[in-house]
């Protein structure tokens, strides 16, 4: 991996931006250039909230991911605003769940990952987001199951730190699909 774009977006409250803060902490782990440029609308919960993350051996002149190589999207009004900016022979992993629409685009390659039901259904709540993560893992190769794993116990918080073994089983269920 030279450089890799990524913009992960969704509605506030579905984990869009920690999804870009646990992989800028991986980068960051794997000795990478990294940045991190969030943006939500005033609403926060229920809002607009996406995430662009760029992870590169080479310095980065700009933190702003216009063509991402692999987009990331949680809910409808996201994949319609950004499945036009996905670079040609990217990526676009979405959660069918949320998302009825079929990728039209030949140039890009599209994964369909069932989230927020795989979630409900293996005792995930709220762990949709980090299913996808697990896609994301596999999907682009961009660091190891072990730093993803050590960047969890760095990034949520104390009194959130039952829930890590919970995030790293929903990684692991992302990576298989």
């Amino acid at each position: 991996m030279s450089t890799l774009r990524t913009l992960i977006a969704g509605f506030g409250g579905q984990g869009s931006l920690f999804f870009g803060k646990v992989i800028s902490y991986c980068g960051l782990h794997d000795d990478k250039n990294v940045t991190n440029l969030p943006s939500y609308g005033p609403e926060m919960r229920g809002g607009t909230a996406n995430c662009s993350v760029i992870i590169s051996d080479e310095e980065i002149s700009s933190p702003l991911v216009l063509n991402p190589d692999t987009l990331v999207v949680m809910n409808l009004p996201s994949y319609d605003k950004f499945v036009g900016t996905v670079a040609p022979g990217g990526n676009i992993i979405l959660d069918s769940t949320l998302i009825d629409k079929k990728v039209e685009r030949e140039d890009i390659t599209a994964y369909y990952v069932p989230a927020a039901e795989l979630a409900e259904k293996h005792n995930l709540q709220g762990l949709a987001n980090i299913i996808l993560l697990g896609k994301f893992l596999a999907v682009t190769g961009f660091t190891s199951l072990e730093t993803v794993e050590k960047t969890f116990e760095k990034v949520v918080p104390a009194k959130k730190a039952h829930l890590i073994p919970k995030n790293i089983e929903a990684v692991k269920l992302g990576m298989e699909l």
